[in-house]
């Protein structure tokens, strides 16, 4: 196994992010639901989320015994929002969890850490729709493009940070409860994607 092989385990086909230590950090290739991010609208970390709760729960609860026994459960970091400072919580052990903005911008889809340290003065809301590494980001969800959730808070607690569906990455986030309308791709359930991740014993 090589970093940026897909292989299938369980249900689906993942992509291998990193390997270290006999063990390779896995995210699902698609997007594979929509959910929100909470079940209500108040101010929400990673650590309490619904969706958190979800991926280690029931999601997890699907593997097959076997499966379950290969998956390593990490201790993540949860970092505040590096442009507004919002709370991102306690640290959390998680089995299947979602990947934070320092995963996304320096660490596994290509380096655009440049357009995170270095917030131009007219920018609220995203990173550079140029950017050469958004068409490495983009996933899609039943054959269309897609916007998805990752862990870190956005603007506000009761907003978390995502991946729009040309890859640009919305670092003021999203509604957790209702989600905003999304303008690329409208699939009729606007609720944002996931693709969980997990380390894999191999």
């Amino acid at each position: 196994m090589q970093v940026g092989d897909k292989i299938v385990f369980d249900r689906y086909q993942w992509r291998i992010l990193d390997i270290k230590n006999n063990a390779a950090l896995i995210i699902t290739e698609d997007i594979i639901e929509q959910r929100a991010y909470h079940d209500v609208y108040k101010d929400t970390t990673w650590a309490d989320c619904e969706l958190r709760k979800y991926l280690n729960g029931e999601f997890y609860d699907k593997f097959t015994v076997t499966n379950r026994s290969r998956i390593i459960p990490v201790i993540n970091k949860n970092s505040n929002n590096p442009w507004y400072g919002t709370n991102g919580g306690e640290d959390t052990e998680d089995r299947i969890f979602l990947l934070d903005i320092e995963d996304m911008v320096c660490r596994y889809f290509g380096d655009s850490s440049a357009n995170l340290h270095n917030r131009g003065k007219n920018q609220k809301y995203w990173f550079q729709r140029k950017d050469k590494n958004n068409i490495k980001r983009s996933a899609t969800f039943k054959d269309g493009l897609w916007w998805w959730w990752l862990r870190a808070p956005g603007r506000h607690n009761v907003r978390a940070v995502y991946v729009h569906g040309d890859g640009n990455i919305g670092i003021q986030g999203n509604n957790i409860f209702r989600c905003n309308i999304s303008l690329f791709h409208y699939l009729g359930d606007n609720k944002g994607g996931v693709r969980p991740a997990l380390w894999l014993k191999l």
